[in-house]
């Protein structure tokens, strides 16, 4: 798990293809790297990813196809950067929100202005998304925990205040950007509390002539 408070900007070092799956290697930014372990998780972007190799100012992760077909980490090219954040402990303040690092989906920049020392947003949701996104609920865009200020249809609108504008890479962001997109755990919970999906049923409930409960 993840609070969503970044805390440095690293940079893509390299990209190698590993039969199908890639590896990065990542600049450390001013992550204290003594801190680190191998097995530990990473939130790139907001991709929570294992660090499978490190030394004092870089690591290394492997990411497998599902995390290339649902985030922008296959898109990144040598020299990019990337917002950086380690798994919170029981010691981290809870700054932001809980954010588990597992991106449901890519979300696409429509639009920047400016509002007063903010910068303010449009961003599109992917349809089956954007029923979660509520206006002062919480998102995760690239790994920085955000509240949303309006909502329309799959639209929304995000307004960034000038430290997390500085501290992330959202200063990047243009129309047609492609974002990482982690909607708020709370919502997924809460859809199946209140009967999104079907209970699951014993395979043979009908052939025995009485029901069976969840599993």
């Amino acid at each position: 798990m993840f609070t969503g408070i970044i805390q440095t900007v690293g940079t893509l070092m390299a990209l190698t293809p590993k039969g199908g799956d890639v590896q990065l290697k990542l600049g450390a930014g001013k992550l204290d790297m003594s801190r680190v372990a191998l097995g530990d998780s990473i939130a790139v972007n907001g991709v929570c990813l294992t660090v499978t190799a490190q030394d004092h100012a870089s690591f290394t992760v492997d990411c497998s196809r599902e995390t290339l077909k649902l985030t922008t980490l296959g898109q990144l090219q040598p020299g990019s950067p990337v917002n950086l954040e380690p798994a919170l402990t029981l010691s981290t303040p809870l700054g932001g929100h809980l954010v588990s690092g597992h991106v449901d989906g890519l979300a696409v920049v429509e639009s920047r202005s400016e509002e007063a020392r903010a910068i303010s947003f449009w961003l599109r949701a992917p349809d089956d998304l954007a029923k979660y996104i509520a206006k002062k609920g919480s998102v995760t865009i690239d790994g920085v925990s955000l509240t949303v200020n309006e909502v329309a249809g799959a639209r929304f609108k995000l307004t960034i205040i000038p430290h997390t504008y500085a501290q992330t890479i959202m200063g990047r962001y243009q129309p047609g950007s492609a974002v990482n997109l982690e909607i708020d755990v709370v919502a997924r919970y809460l859809e199946r509390l209140l009967g999104g999906q079907a209970p699951l049923t014993h395979p043979y409930a009908e052939a025995m002539g009485s029901p069976y409960g969840a599993e």
